[in-house]
């Protein structure tokens, strides 16, 4: 996986964006989410679209633990408690994109991979949250991708 800036709240690994008001890989993965959802297939660029593929696969799996009853805070801490709870880096058996990435080579890379996911996904969580709840309910706009499963894969 590439280590892309990111606009960042959260402690660990990933580079400072330079500008803080420029767009990052979590905001691109955030409003390319509806349309990138009902895509099978995504051809991968470069190593920038495997960071956004994690993402969208990440997004698909938090609209899947909110439910219309849930509300704001419950749903931050839910998430929150699902970006850092124990989860599957490339080369783990079962993480469900081994032919897309590489394997850490070693114990090192790992750890500064599985830093760098975690940290993208509490940034990630923090940004969905706001951006789904509308007058504290979530949005039906967003809900209704719930059921949908980005290329057929879960993380």
């Amino acid at each position: 996986m590439f280590m892309l800036p990111v606009k960042t709240r959260f402690r660990g690994n990933a580079p400072m964006a330079v500008d803080p008001n420029a767009e990052d890989i979590v905001d691109e993965a955030i409003s390319l989410f509806r349309a990138n959802c009902l895509f099978r297939n995504f051809e991968i660029k470069g190593n920038a679209d495997r960071v956004l593929i994690y993402l969208i696969l990440f997004i698909s799996e938090c609209l899947g633990k909110i439910n219309k009853n849930t509300t704001q805070g419950d749903a931050m801490k839910q998430l929150n408690t699902l970006a850092v709870s124990n989860f599957a880096i490339p080369g783990d058996p079962n993480f469900p994109l081994n032919a897309m990435y590489a394997a850490p080579t070693d114990r090192l890379q790992a750890d500064q991979m599985r830093q760098y996911i975690q940290q993208l996904r509490q940034e990630l969580v923090a940004r969905l949250v706001e951006q789904i709840y509308v007058d504290g309910k979530p949005s039906k706009w967003w809900m209704c991708f719930s059921k949908r499963k980005f290329m057929n894969l879960s993380l």
